[in-house]
């Protein structure tokens, strides 16, 4: 069967899965393979682009051994870190990303999960976000407990961010800390506390190309409605600091498959746009259809204003 045909086929409801041969996406016309992907992106999800931004609501120490990761307590980096940030500092920040024009609005915190006084912080700042902006409302802490979610979803939370980083097989060789199935689990509790999930993973850190694809299929089979692929961006001090950079073509490759498996999934930027001279404008030409823009955890991002103009200037609908 040609691209062409599988792509009407999945316009038209078929699903690729786990049983499928998927080694071809390795292999296919790179053209081709991402204008299948941005036609299934504009069939099933339509011109509309989600930006969402986050913040660094708690940083370093942390007790697990990502080995990607700059805030991890095992490594030796230069990362800033202090502890939950008042409610106050966050709503303000929460504000300016509003008024710059973005989708939605995220605190993210270093370490293995929230609990006793930093919930509660959390907590009371999530409902005053609520009370006082109209941004949807991510949360990502680790691996909470079941209770936590529910409080998260009372508290105005809508989606739970939660990476599985890879494939099942390649995980251990990025975290020992804790499991691929405890990332599962915590997934299928947000899950059943109603929020949505934002669930993906780093591309770059030494897997092959069927680590990505199982990592694709694995994301489908849950069900996740939004999907943030990384470009490993090497950090000093982390064991993945000489990992050689990714390619723009890898990249592409990457987020296509994605697109074809993932079909009606909001397939999310993060990290790693800044290997593209455009500001990767040709990833939104191959199924992307969200981004996080502004300043990442500990990297920097694309300014908001630049990424609204160059995808006003491709069609996009802000």
């Amino acid at each position: 069967m040609s691209l062409t045909e599988l792509t009407k086929e999945i316009i038209n409801g078929r699903r690729l899965t786990r049983d499928d041969d998927l080694s071809f996406f390795e292999t296919a016309d790179l053209t081709e393979l991402a204008a299948g992907a941005n036609e299934i992106r504009q069939a099933l999800c339509g011109n509309s682009v989600d930006l969402c931004t986050i913040i660094n609501g708690r940083a370093g120490k942390c007790s697990e051994n990502c080995k990607f990761c700059a805030q991890s307590s095992f490594h030796h980096t230069s990362c800033e870190t202090y502890g939950m940030l008042d409610t106050d500092v966050v709503l303000a920040d929460c504000r300016a990303r509003e008024a710059a024009g973005v989708h939605a609005y995220s605190i993210v915190t270093a370490g293995r999960t929230v609990e006793g006084e930093d919930l509660e912080k959390l907590i009371h700042t999530y409902e005053e976000l609520r009370k006082n902006s109209k941004l949807r409302l991510c949360a990502s802490h680790g691996l909470l407990a079941p209770e936590a979610f529910f409080r998260l979803k009372d508290a105005g939370v809508t989606m739970y961010h939660a990476n599985i980083e890879t494939s099942r097989r390649n995980f251990p060789n990025i975290c020992t800390t804790h499991t691929y199935d405890d990332k599962i689990r915590e997934i299928k509790l947000a899950q059943n506390a109603g929020l949505s999930v934002c669930s993906g993973g780093i591309i770059g850190m030494g897997e092959t190309f069927a680590d990505r694809l199982d990592m694709a299929v694995s994301l489908s089979e849950l069900g996740i409605v939004s999907i943030p692929i990384n470009a490993l961006i090497p950090v000093s001090g982390t064991p993945f600091a000489e990992l050689p950079p990714l390619t723009e073509d890898e990249i592409i490759r990457t987020v296509a498959m994605f697109r074809y498996l993932n079909p009606d999934a909001y397939i999310r930027m993060a990290a790693g746009r800044s290997y593209f001279k455009d500001g990767g404008r040709r990833l939104f030409e191959a199924g992307v259809n969200a981004t996080i823009t502004g300043d990442m955890l500990t990297t920097v991002g694309n300014n908001t204003r630049q990424d609204q103009q160059m995808l006003t200037d491709m069609g996009f609908e802000i």
